[in-house]
């Protein structure tokens, strides 16, 4: 159920402590309180098991691709793009948010019970949380990389360009942090006084009850995608007109290919979260009362929150492959990486060596292959 509910969940309070209140969310970001009057006419048991088999699947799919782009970032030492650093760091994110997922199976096949203690409910929400707000500031720091690294031309010189790259990353993650702390910190592990199930829950400080649950559902769709959004968009348009105005570019073939990859990661990034959000903008105008509630409503917002949500966190298993493995130099990283990682000596590793793109051709995107 969600927060649209909140009326019958203050009847519920009447009767009941506030830190038995069920609130429940299934990975962290969402609010969600589970039926206290309605009649589920939805096939629950059937939803979250097949969510659970998408999960696995992003699972095994994200992890193999995403320690791919990690292993070749640290056994590249030759590399020498500093926007791969981004890259490593996007990585990075996708994979820790991949490796909180069988612990949100083992609470979905169990209708969102928590059977595995408060500690771990608070570290998982935490992890997949940080993670997860890092991953979407990565992509938004790497337009805008992208942008000036092609415009500017490299006038701010590799060092400070380098410093400037790494205190971003640093910021990020500390940011991804302080948004992600406040939900974290009033998670709990309450067991339901109507059905003595155990489910991780936030539970806010009763007075200002309503202003936390609208509160974290409105700063998870700023953050998360009213902010970077825009961001994104905007960066890669500038940098697809500045790739189509330059007189430098290889020729239409490739600016053609160079726009429709732009173009792709502005496509990718709203296809895969703005279901989501939507789902929650909707959430939140039932819970201001701005659309009435309803029981037909609360399930179809049950089934849509958890299916949009499954379904955002197919960025994890694309982003590697738009991000890293579509670029030249990495294809050529894993040719070297697997296949000639014995001969480094050879002249066909260093024809690889020397056919690499320069960070202002990789950042541009300009030099796909034909």
């Amino acid at each position: 159920m969600s927060v649209a509910e909140f009326d019958a969940a203050m009847d519920y309070i009447e009767n009941a402590n506030s830190s038995d209140l069920n609130l429940s969310c299934s990975s962290g970001d969402c609010f969600i309180v589970e039926s206290l009057s309605c009649t589920t006419t939805l096939n629950r048991s059937a939803l979250l098991y097949s969510l659970s088999i998408v999960y696995i699947f992003i699972f095994v799919m994200g992890l193999i691709a995403n320690s791919v782009v990690i292993w070749l970032n640290l056994q590249a030492k030759s590399t020498g793009y500093e926007t791969h650093l981004y890259i490593f760091n996007l990585a990075v994110a996708d994979l820790c948010v991949l490796l909180t997922l069988p612990v949100w199976v083992v609470s979905l096949v169990q209708h969102n019970q928590w059977p595995m203690g408060e500690m771990t409910c608070k570290i998982t929400h935490l992890i997949f949380s940080i993670n997860l707000y890092s991953s979407i500031f990565f992509l938004m720091c790497m337009s805008i990389d992208r942008y000036f690294t092609v415009s500017l031309h490299g006038a701010a010189g590799q060092r400070r360009r380098k410093i400037i790259r790494r205190l971003v990353c640093i910021v990020v993650w500390l940011v991804a942090f302080a948004v992600s702390f406040p939900d974290t910190y009033y998670l709990k592990t309450v067991t339901s006084p109507v059905n003595n199930e155990t489910y991780c829950r936030s539970i806010y400080p009763e007075d200002y009850l309503k202003e936390w649950v609208l509160g974290m559902e409105v700063l998870s769709i700023v953050v998360g995608f009213i902010i970077p959004f825009p961001i994104i968009a905007v960066f890669y348009c500038l940098l697809a007109w500045t790739l189509s105005s330059s007189s430098s570019a290889a020729g239409d073939q490739e600016r053609r290919i160079s726009g429709r990859l732009i173009v792709s990661y502005v496509v990718v990034f709203m296809v895969c979260w703005l279901p989501y959000h939507i789902m929650v903008m909707l959430d939140v105008l039932v819970f201001v009362h701005i659309i009435p509630f309803s029981c037909q409503l609360d399930n179809f917002l049950y089934a849509a929150l958890h299916i949009t949500q499954c379904y955002s966190l197919l960025h994890c298993c694309i982003n590697p492959i738009l991000y890293s493995f579509i670029h030249r130099n990495y294809r050529y990283e894993i040719m070297k990486a697997f296949i000639f990682r014995y001969s480094s000596k050879t002249g066909l590793t260093k024809l690889i060596d020397s056919s690499k793109v320069s960070e202002a051709e990789y950042s541009a995107v300009d030099q796909m292959p034909k």
